[in-house]
């Protein structure tokens, strides 16, 4: 015999869950940013997500990854369905310091992982210091 609690506000949570997602399972894609020496490291979790579905797009300063997790079609009946299905996207503003012409994506094992370097101009160098007296020097010379 099986016995079934029912609760009313069950589904109502899952598909609030879903939508808005939680702290254990956020409703857009997960994923973590770190900076390795001159570039930055994007990586976001989409498992079970076809390559052939992944949209990037870079506007001014603006990343867009669309992403689409399709809907199992065949001959039997759901006993689960606790993963989304659909597109999923998400917005990052990066900074002004990254090279956006240079992003390298890839798609491995369910993760996608793009590689953003440093620009030349916002990277650290040093400025040489010259010796005021010898320019003036240098200037009175060139000027009589």
């Amino acid at each position: 015999m099986l016995i079934r609690n029912t609760d009313p506000f069950r589904d109502l949570d899952r598909l609030t869950q879903q939508l808005l997602g939680t702290t254990s399972r956020p409703a857009t894609m997960p994923m973590d940013a770190w900076r390795e020496g001159d570039q930055f490291v994007i990586e976001f979790d989409l498992p079970g997500v076809a390559r052939d579905t992944i949209d990037l797009d870079v506007e001014r300063n603006v990343l867009t990854v669309r992403a689409e997790r399709l809907a199992r079609n065949g001959d039997w009946q759901m006993l689960a369905s606790e993963r989304t299905r659909g597109t999923f996207t998400r917005q990052l503003v990066l900074g002004d310091n990254l090279d956006l012409e240079r992003i390298d994506a890839s798609y491995d094992a369910g993760v996608l992982r793009l590689v953003v370097p440093v620009a030349e101009r916002a990277k650290p160098r040093k400025i040489e210091v010259t010796d005021g007296a010898s320019d003036r020097k240098e200037h009175a010379a060139i000027t009589s």
